[in-house]
């Protein structure tokens, strides 16, 4: 008896898990047009209003379209690089000169001689302000992807995010060391590229800092090439990166603040040298939904200089006024 009544106990139980399967497959549908995997971005893409600390001041419409590159000298022109060509802004957003190039510029830099270095796909070429091509240097290789130039001093770097890896060469074309190769024994961890956004920056320090972006680092490598420090963190929350691989883009402000730009949640903000987060310049509502390459330049005030792709445009950003 006692059996008997344990059997039809199991089969009971077991009647009622089919039954519960069976109300979950096909009685119990999800809100028609409901995605129950997709992630909702939405909460983090509202920033906090009181973190919020600049404000737009300016916007210039350039004459060029798709839009790749910004940079700053030190006259605070503005410069863009584009499809086929540059355009030159004097620090108020006047047009100065314009000139054709062939082939699409990826970023460029400015440097204390009035020359401009462009990065094409594979290599690097060297204009005037007015046009005058100096010098077109080797192409670095059929799967490189040039993202980001800065020159200091003698040395111009290039991040490669096809090769995944930062180049040092000289000003006259030839390569002196290549940057962040995977090496356990000198504690480099390797850089992690999963899409064409790869940035690097001269520190006020004078020591060369480059994003690492699939892992979420800023990276700080001395003259010889070893890695000297590092911060950042992988988060959805307002002081972290998300995604797979940002920021896409920064710059150095004068105090030595880092000024960061992502996709997936478009947000520009401002990280301390420590790299602790300090506040937000513009946040998601900024921006078109899935705008990508919001480059970033600075000025010699600290205005932030954001390049738009999607709006065609260049924004630019000062501290808001403190109330007296």
């Amino acid at each position: 008896m006692k059996r008997k009544i344990i059997l039809s106990g199991a089969l009971i139980l077991l009647l009622a898990v089919i039954l519960f399967m069976a109300w979950d497959m096909f009685l119990n549908k999800p809100n028609a047009g409901v995605n129950p995997y997709q992630y909702d971005l939405k909460s983090f893409k509202t920033a906090d209003t009181s973190l919020i600390r600049y404000v737009e001041v300016q916007q210039i419409i350039p004459g060029l379209d798709s839009l790749h590159g910004i940079a700053t000298d030190r006259s605070d022109r503005i410069f863009i690089c584009a499809e086929n060509g540059v355009e030159i802004f004097d620090h108020n957003g006047r047009v100065e000169s314009e000139f054709a190039v062939q082939g699409t510029a990826n970023c460029l830099f400015a440097d204390t001689n009035d020359h401009i270095y462009l990065g094409m796909q594979d290599h690097v070429e060297i204009f005037t302000r007015t046009g005058t091509q100096l010098m077109k240097w080797k192409s670095c290789g059929n799967d490189a992807i040039i993202t980001s130039i800065a020159v200091r001093g003698m040395d111009a770097f290039l991040a490669d995010a096809g090769n995944k890896v930062v180049y040092q060469y000289d000003l006259k074309g030839n390569i002196l060391k290549k940057i962040g190769i995977k090496d356990p024994a000198r504690n480099i961890p390797g850089f992690v590229v999963p899409s064409p956004y790869f940035d690097l920056g001269i520190g006020i320090d004078r020591a060369l800092w480059v994003v690492n972006p699939g892992r979420h680092h800023f990276e700080k490598y001395n003259q010889d090439g070893d890695l000297i420090s590092q911060w950042g963190k992988s988060s959805m929350a307002m002081e972290g990166f998300c995604g797979c691989c940002n920021p896409s883009n920064f710059a150095i402000l004068p105090d030595g603040s880092f000024v960061t730009s992502e996709k997936g949640i478009e947000r520009v903000k401002v990280i301390g040298p420590d790299g602790a987060f300090k506040c937000v310049v513009a946040g998601a509502s900024s921006f078109i939904e899935g705008t990508k390459g919001l480059d970033i330049a600075v000025n010699s005030v600290g205005n932030i200089l954001v390049l738009d792709p999607e709006k065609n445009m260049i924004r630019i950003f000062a501290l808001k006024k403190t109330q007296p």
